[in-house]
């Protein structure tokens, strides 16, 4: 069986939730939904663009601490509280991918878990080299 590691941001959340920021096993590392915060307050408050930037920053950080890059990404999945913002969402997760192309979805959903963030991001990626 491979080594499961657990990786945390120190986010209170993942206690109260039981979670992980990321999780690796083998080659593989599956990235949480992540949104736009530092020090639990929101970045980029009311724009899609710049909230999209910063949760794939805060990806990208987790993926270094894993082993791993964003070139590893394969898929990404991102939840929107309002899909009429694709464009800017979409010109920023394509200036991160726009040479790695992975799978993604796009969808808009109800809520996330505070009414500040636009979008959440997961990842997953695998390491091939």
């Amino acid at each position: 069986m491979e080594q499961r590691i657990n990786i945390s941001s120190g986010s209170p959340w993942e206690e109260l939730v039981g979670y992980s920021r990321a999780v690796k096993v083998g080659n593989w590392i599956e990235v949480s939904g992540t949104v736009s915060s530092e020090k639990g307050k929101v970045i980029g408050k009311n724009n899609p663009y710049e909230q999209t930037r910063k949760s794939l920053e805060i990806i990208e950080a987790v993926l270094k601490e894993a082993g791993a890059e964003l070139k590893h990404v394969v898929r990404t999945r991102i939840y929107v509280t309002d899909i009429s913002q694709w464009e800017e969402i979409g010109k920023a997760h394509r200036e991160c991918f726009s040479d790695i192309k992975p799978a993604t979805t796009m969808v808009e959903v109800k809520a996330l878990i505070s009414p500040e963030y636009l979008v959440e991001i997961e990842a997953k990626a695998f390491i091939n080299d």
